[in-house]
């Protein structure tokens, strides 16, 4: 789940792309509309969180410029304002949820998840490939009732390649959704952590390398909904 959080009050932009890397997220940070509205034509996120009050480019005119965009990111905006008009002028710019500062940080997170799930093609509540069960609520993973530790990463490699549905994910697509943009293009990241969520996994192999291309967990392995 990749995520970017649009808001100038630094100390709180990094409080909250700290708590949501601790929930498993990919998150980058813009300080200012401007920035935000680059990284957000480059880089396909799930949910933008975003503040109208904004340096620059401000929170409504980059509300308006991703909607018109016709991508599917969703829109959280944050506001210093709780009023009835607010939420719904910030509503009627195209926002998808609307959440007035102070927020519990429990509820950010909660909306956020939601409006992800809104983000992409409907997906099982829990992803199943054989004996292996991921539940992205509960952040579980188990095979044959089994728990399994994973790292966020591998985590997030095995969530993105069970919801593709037996599609091919790249190594630069996995990049993209599970890491955020400090990432290196160039390394070995990808490889190796993929190497390590299948030693984790265990026999028999889920996950099928196809050469060239990316990664797999074909479908005959995913069970049907």
């Amino acid at each position: 789940m990749r995520i970017l959080v649009v808001e100038d009050e630094e100390p709180l932009a990094d409080a909250v792309a700290r708590g949501l890397r601790r929930e498993g997220m990919a998150v980058d940070v813009a300080l200012d509309g401007d920035s935000g509205h680059e990284k957000a034509s480059i880089t396909r996120y799930d949910v933008v969180v975003l503040d109208r009050d904004l340096p620059g480019m401000s929170g409504d005119e980059l509300c308006r410029e991703i909607v018109s965009s016709g991508a599917l990111t969703r829109i959280l905006m944050l506001t210093a304002s709780g009023s009835v008009d607010d939420r719904v002028e910030g509503l009627s710019l195209g926002a998808d949820d609307y959440l007035a500062k102070p927020f519990a940080f429990p509820e950010l997170v909660a909306r956020v998840r939601a409006l992800a799930r809104r983000s992409t093609p409907v997906t099982p509540p829990v992803l199943v490939a054989g004996d292996v069960e991921l539940d992205p609520a509960k952040r579980t993973v188990t095979r044959a009732g089994t728990p399994i530790e994973l790292t966020r990463k591998e985590f997030g490699v095995l969530e993105v390649l069970l919801s593709a549905g037996g599609s091919v994910v790249s190594s630069e697509e996995l990049l993209e959704r599970v890491w955020d943009e400090n990432a290196d293009p160039f390394t070995t990241t990808v490889r190796v952590t993929v190497m390590t969520l299948r030693k984790k996994l265990g026999e028999p192999g889920i996950i099928d390398t196809v050469v060239g291309s990316g990664y797999r967990v074909p479908a005959g392995k995913i069970a049907p909904e």
